[in-house]
């Protein structure tokens, strides 16, 4: 059996806890970082406090789905006595992995830089997420005005609405992403030792402007540049959303032999013509071919319409709104699930993979964890008395 891996990180929003809940689904040990409560604050993660109330103040729905079956503890970094704890939990539960999603202006002042960590492990593998990498120390990262910054915003609307960002926070879950990736390929290195791992959000979203950035090379004018462009797709016509009887449909056209097969439906043959047997010619024509398929897709509903397409094999799709892709068979399966304070389950959503920790655990996860909810079990692990304990909440370090 292999074995289990643990990972030590301070981290709050959303990107990193997405990052570490991938590990936590491979079976491997997460201990989350935050920092203890002072007076009435809203202390540790700000996703604790958002979203429904789940029965105790640091416990609301938004913070549930990315930190189910972590462990929680506190630790005040910005005292000594905080740094030299942290260091004394790497090298005692001998941690595998440190992550981190704070500003790299913080990395030394709290203690948490590799040179720093390396000297409690010397393999340890060290893994920062940040807004621009550490040559923008200062530079804060949030999701939506990244999104704003990298594009994203200005490629996503109506061509004459407002620009807007994703539905959901991408760049985030691409950061995540990247950091689950870069801290596997880390460990699979034969040589021994630590490596130090920076996660710049920025590099991440520009990463994915791979049908974009290109085309600056082959334009004559900035006219010819990308532009909101609603539902359609700027290069392959028609691909686009359609009204139905009781709703929308997507039908995505990807290349001539498709459009041939739909044009061959009872009832659709008026769009064919010569010109339009290619995707150039088609272009030509988008308005039209719009207008006439929305014309004809309104005597169906979704239902009917989306069937009589993929009967020939065409790539087509109800669009659904979130209750009913939860209601989908392939996904419905698959949801992690845990259960709450109140004893309630909670499906929460799936795993990008069925991993075999999961297909083992019947895909439930113990609850998100409290803030420093494990302090007194991990403390305890890497051998300190109660009294111990006791003194560090005296001196406010947990």
């Amino acid at each position: 059996m292999q074995e289990r891996k643990t990972i030590l990180s301070l981290e709050q929003a959303l990107a990193l806890p997405y990052a570490t809940e991938r590990f936590v689904q491979l079976g491997w040990r997460v201990i989350r970082i935050e920092a203890p409560q002072e007076k009435d604050e809203n202390a540790g993660d700000p996703n604790r406090y958002i979203g429904a109330d789940l029965g105790y103040h640091d416990l609301h729905s938004y913070y549930i789905a990315p930190n189910a079956g972590k462990e929680a503890i506190t630790v005040n970094l910005r005292k000594k006595e905080g740094q030299d704890l942290l260091k004394k939990i790497i090298r005692e539960l001998n941690v595998d992995v440190f992550m981190c999603n704070t500003l790299p202006k913080r990395y030394k002042q709290l203690g948490i830089d590799f040179k720093n960590l390396s000297e409690a492990n010397p393999d340890i593998i060290w893994c920062g997420i940040s807004a621009m990498g550490p040559d923008y120390p200062n530079r804060a990262g949030y999701d939506p005005a990244l999104q704003a910054l990298l594009g994203y915003t200005f490629l996503t609307g109506e061509p004459n609405g407002k620009p807007v960002p994703c539905g959901i926070p991408i760049i985030d879950l691409k950061a995540g992403d990247e950091a689950f990736t870069q801290v596997l390929l880390a460990m699979m290195e034969k040589n021994k030792g630590g490596k130090e791992i920076h996660i710049s959000m920025a590099q991440c979203a520009a990463s994915w402007l791979i049908t974009a950035l290109p085309q600056l090379n082959f334009v004559k004018s900035d006219t010819e540049l990308f532009n909101r462009s609603g539902n359609e797709h700027r290069s392959f016509i028609p691909c686009n959303a359609y009204p139905t009887l009781d709703g929308f449909v997507y039908l995505a056209i990807g290349n001539d032999s498709q459009w041939a097969k739909f044009t061959s439906i009872r009832g659709f043959e008026s769009l064919s013509s010569e010109k339009r047997k290619n995707n150039e010619g088609r272009m030509q024509e988008k308005e039209s071919i719009y207008n006439e398929i929305g014309a004809l897709t309104k005597k169906y509903t979704t239902s009917e319409f989306t069937m009589i397409c993929l009967k020939i094999d065409l790539s087509v799709a109800p669009i659904n709104s979130i209750k009913e892709v939860s209601e989908l068979e392939f996904v419905n399966k698959y949801f992690i699930k845990t259960k709450l304070p109140n004893g309630k389950e909670a499906k929460l959503s799936p795993a990008s993979h069925n991993t075999e920790f999961l297909e083992q655990n019947n895909f439930s996860l113990k609850c998100s964890p409290r803030l420093g909810e494990q302090n007194e079990i991990v403390l305890k692990e890497i051998g300190l008395a109660e009294t111990d304990i006791n003194n560090l909440k005296k001196e406010k370090v947990i």
